[in-house]
C-alpha cells in the first residue's frame, strides 16, 4: 500500500511562500514528493534554493493578492493544480478607535477576498476537467478569539474560518477537501512586534502549555496531511496547531 502522507505526482500551489509558514510549508510539500509554485510578491530565490538544494521540484510566482480578481486570473494559467494552500496574509496593529479604512480594506482583501477568489478559479478548473483537490486555508487562533488591535485581521481570519466550513459543504461530495489550520504564536514577521514587547511575550509563553513559541516548520506537518489522501474524509475542519493555548 502507498504513503497516504505522500503527494507524489500532485501539483501545489502555495501563495505567501517567500518566508515563515508558507516557505515552511512549500519546503514540506516538497519534501512529500509535490512539485511545488511558490507563490508571493516579493523574492522566493530563498524558498526555490532550499527546494533545490535537496533535489526536489519547485517554481516561482510572482503573484500580488491585493488584486485578489487578476490573482485568481493569474491561477487559471497555470494548468492543472492539485493543491491551493492559501496562506498569504498581512497584519496592520492600531487601536479599533484610530483603525482607519484603508488598513481595513488591505487586510481584508489579501486574507479574506483572495482567499474566496483564489479558492474559486481553483475549483472552476478542477470541475471543468472532472478532477477533486484539496484546499488548505491558513486561518489563526483569531477565527476562535478577538485578539487586541487587530480588528481587520480578526474579522478576516474569523471570515477564513467561516469560508472554509461553507465551501467544504459546498464542494466535498465533489472530492474537494477544503480545511483550514488555525496557528498560534509562531515565530514569524507577523509576530515580531508582539514577540519584541517584553510584558506581552511573557504573557503569551505563561499560557502556551508547550511553553514556547511555534516555529514554521510546525505548521508544515499539519498542511501535508489536510493535503494528502490520509485526509481524504476529513472536510470542514479548523485544525489548531497551537501548542495547546486553546486547551487553557
Amino acid at each position: 500500500m502507498s504513503d497516504p502522507f505522500r503527494l507524489d505526482g500532485k501539483v501545489a500551489l502555495v501563495t505567501g511562500a517567500n518566508t515563515g509558514i508558507g516557505q515552511a510549508i512549500a519546503i514540506g510539500f516538497a519534501r512529500a514528493g509535490a512539485e511545488v509554485i511558490a507563490a508571493g510578491r516579493s523574492s522566493l530565490d530563498q524558498t526555490l534554493d532550499r527546494i533545490a538544494a535537496e533535489g526536489l521540484k519547485g517554481r516561482p510566482l510572482q503573484l500580488a493578492l491585493d488584486e485578489p480578481a487578476a490573482a485568481a486570473q493569474t491561477l487559471l494559467t497555470l494548468g492543472p493544480l492539485d493543491i491551493l494552500v492559501n496562506n498569504a496574509g498581512i497584519i496592520r496593529r492600531a487601536d479599533a478607535v484610530d483603525f482607519s479604512e484603508a488598513d481595513w480594506d488591505d487586510v481584508i482583501d489579501v486574507n479574506l477576498k483572495a482567499v474566496f477568489f483564489l479558492s474559486q478559479a481553483f475549483a472552476r478548473a478542477a470541475f471543468a476537467r472532472g478532477a477533486g483537490g484539496a484546499i488548505v486555508n491558513i486561518a489563526s487562533l483569531l477565527a476562535f478569539q478577538g485578539g487586541i488591535r487587530i480588528p481587520s485581521y480578526t474579522a478576516a481570519k474569523h471570515g477564513v474560518a467561516g469560508l472554509t466550513k461553507l465551501l467544504a459543504n459546498e464542494w466535498a461530495a465533489k472530492a474537494i477537501n477544503v480545511n483550514a489550520i488555525a496557528p498560534g504564536y509562531i515565530e514569524t514577521n507577523n509576530t515580531e512586534a508582539l514577540r519584541a514587547d517584553v510584558e506581552r511575550n511573557k504573557a503569551i509563553l505563561d499560557r502556551i502549555p508547550a511553553g514556547r513559541w511555534g516555529e514554521a516548520q510546525d505548521i508544515a506537518g499539519a498542511a501535508v496531511f489536510l493535503a494528502s489522501p490520509a485526509a481524504k474524509y476529513v472536510h470542514g475542519t479548523i485544525l489548531p496547531v497551537d501548542g495547546g493555548w486553546l486547551a487553557r
